[in-house]
């Protein structure tokens, strides 16, 4: 199966992505991941991606096709794989288009987790995360203790830069701008299934299998 799953920051697309890339024993494709080891490690590239992640950017696309061809072109991704976080827009899209064609493969379906903004703003402006330890939280299902301790280490949590009201009004305003378009773009190709993102987390799953159940 090669898969790519769609949604609003937030929607949950990490989460499913490795459930889904469990179930089915192919490589899940994180751009995100590629990403955020880069920003940890403080190379090059990490230092130019927080730049954009931290102001609501996209990741221009020059450097997140590179990345994602090379990753593509790995011996685990021979028999399938599942993109998370790419494409987020045509030109990419057309770029995968062009490096699948170039492999002599197909995409087998593209996954749109479709979740309301409103339940995305407060998902994501509720987050808080422990700076040391990097136990998650979220204020309103997992709060933190009452002086907004960590549970595991006594460290103060924090609220991520990206995950601000601003930024994340600013990563819904560029999704809409740049990434919904690519839902016509494969509906247009007969590839969109569309699963409705829930509140509990295997809700969701037994939601996108019901979507999957007939792809191969």
């Amino acid at each position: 199966m090669r898969l790519i799953i769609l949604g609003v920051p937030g929607a949950g697309k990490g989460t499913q992505a490795k459930i889904l890339s469990e179930k089915f024993g192919i490589p899940h494709v994180s751009t995100g991941d590629i990403f955020r080891s880069n920003i940890k490690n403080g190379t090059p590239l990490g230092i130019k991606v927080k730049e954009y992640l931290n102001s609501g950017k996209l990741v221009p696309d020059s450097l997140t096709c590179e990345i994602v061809g090379d990753r593509l072109a790995q011996n685990d991704c021979k028999d399938g794989f599942l993109l998370d976080g790419f494409p987020r827009t045509i030109p990419q899209a057309e770029y995968l288009d062009e490096t699948l064609k170039e492999m002599g493969v197909s995409l087998s379906a593209v996954l749109n987790l479709h979740v309301p903004d409103e339940k995305i703003i407060k998902r994501l402006t509720g987050r808080r995360v422990c700076p040391k330890c990097g136990k998650s939280y979220h204020l309103l299902y997992n709060p933190p203790a009452s002086d907004n301790s960590c549970s595991d280490c006594g460290t103060t949590v924090i609220q991520r830069d990206d995950d601000k009201e601003e930024t994340v009004l600013e990563r819904l305003k560029t999704y809409h701008e740049q990434t919904e378009p690519l839902i016509r773009y494969y509906f247009e190709k007969g590839l969109l299934i569309t699963a409705i993102g829930q509140e509990e987390i295997e809700d969701t799953t037994q939601a996108v299998l019901e979507a999957l159940k007939n792809v191969d």
